[in-house]
């Protein structure tokens, strides 16, 4: 049986990954961690640890004291909080990473590090985004997930630590609200249509950008780590793709479920200019040859679920 450590385990992805790695391998055996005091509901039930990134002789003591395997790393500092910010940014996504990188290269475990659509730039052949292409970001963000992507191949090569990971799109959650990131309007626009059937876009109509319902997003980190190693030629980038919009695409989708609902704009310029850096589509067929990867939601089955689900949450 697996023993998995989820460093980052309070944000958008780890706190609902944590949930379903509890399901398959028992909550004992999986341990969550944070810097926070205050854990998403969920995570209470089981074994939780306060870690910081930065500090490696706790994380090793965590690790050592109970035999963990198998470590997924989620803390990061997000796109537009990054150009806020790109100092603290470099510190905790790529002096993070060496950390655990090193920690993994001495004590042997299994290392999970997204990388994301912003580790592409403007560029990157925007529609059907190869595999293996430029990578050329404009943000800070996009930089750091660059060097992570090079750094993970090299400890991969260099030293064979097991090192894996996927290029994320924007992920939307009927759980956990964003945490700063560029794509972040794709999940408020449903909590807006509900709240008062109407949407303000910091995005301009027809940007386009890879999405991704999170039940897909947990099945692509999960998948990954149970791939066939010796089948794994790519291991720490793979393109993982679900469904691609723009705000008027997935508005006129939502007003399928609710008719009266309506979308203007205001656009966040910083957030514009990001959004049209990354690809409009990725090309996911390495994944899919590789270890199988095929997402379970595409844009309507995601909008169906989301509406239903956040309707009872917000009990309208």
């Amino acid at each position: 049986m697996k023993k998995i450590l989820v460093m980052g385990a309070c944000g958008q992805i780890g706190s609902e990954l944590v949930v379903e790695l509890r399901k398959r391998y028992g909550r004992d055996n999986v341990i969550a961690s944070d810097i926070r005091t205050e854990v998403p509901q969920g995570i209470e039930d089981g074994p939780y640890e306060i870690l910081n990134i930065l500090d490696s002789d706790k994380i090793a003591e965590v690790i050592k004291q109970n035999e963990i395997d198998t470590v997924y790393n989620l803390v990061a500092v997000l796109s537009a909080v990054g150009e806020a910010n790109p100092k603290l940014s470099w510190d905790i996504n790529i002096g993070g990473l060496v950390n655990l990188l090193e920690l993994a290269r001495e004590l042997k475990f299994a290392l999970f590090t997204p990388s994301s659509i912003g580790a592409f730039g403007p560029e990157t052949p925007p529609d059907n985004t190869p595999q293996d292409t430029i990578q050329r970001p404009t943000t800070i963000y996009g930089v750091t997930k660059v060097s992570g992507e090079l750094l993970c191949d090299y400890y991969f090569n260099r030293f064979g630590v097991d090192t894996r990971g996927v290029r994320y799109p924007g992920i939307i959650s009927n759980v956990t609200l964003p945490g700063g990131g560029t794509t972040d309007y794709a999940v408020d626009i449903f909590y807006k249509a509900i709240e008062n059937g109407k949407f303000t876009c910091n995005i301009p109509a027809g940007t386009f950008m890879d999405m991704m319902y999170m039940p897909d997003a947990i099945k692509a980190a999960i998948d990954i780590m149970e791939a066939d190693p010796t089948k794994l030629k790519h291991r720490n980038c793979f393109n993982v793709a679900s469904m691609s919009f723009d705000p008027e695409i997935l508005a006129a989708e939502i007003k399928k479920h609710i008719p009266n609902f309506e979308i203007d704009y205001d656009i966040d310029e910083v957030r514009a200019k990001i959004a049209n850096s990354w690809p409009n589509k990725m090309d996911d067929s390495a994944a899919r040859e590789e270890w199988g990867w095929t997402p379970e939601y595409d844009l309507s089955s995601m909008t169906k679920d989301m509406l239903e689900v956040l309707s009872k949450k917000l009990q309208k």
